[in-house]
């Protein structure tokens, strides 16, 4: 396949994991932080995962 779409792709993953991050930070928010202590670790477990995805995509050349 081209380069190209293969940048494409990488980028249209990372713009998925931001956007998915907003969404659950807005829907946090909406709720005001309430939550189980189990629930409250999957978020920040969640989030630094996508995190990290963010980081290997974009450093990945």
């Amino acid at each position: 396949m081209d380069r190209n779409f293969y940048k494409l792709l990488r980028y249209a993953a990372i713009l998925g994991d931001v956007l998915f991050i907003l969404w659950i930070s807005f829907n946090a928010i909406d709720e005001g932080f309430k939550g189980t202590m189990y629930q409250k670790v999957s978020y920040i477990g969640l989030v630094s995962l996508l995190i990290l995805n963010i980081g290997l995509l974009y450093r990945k050349k």
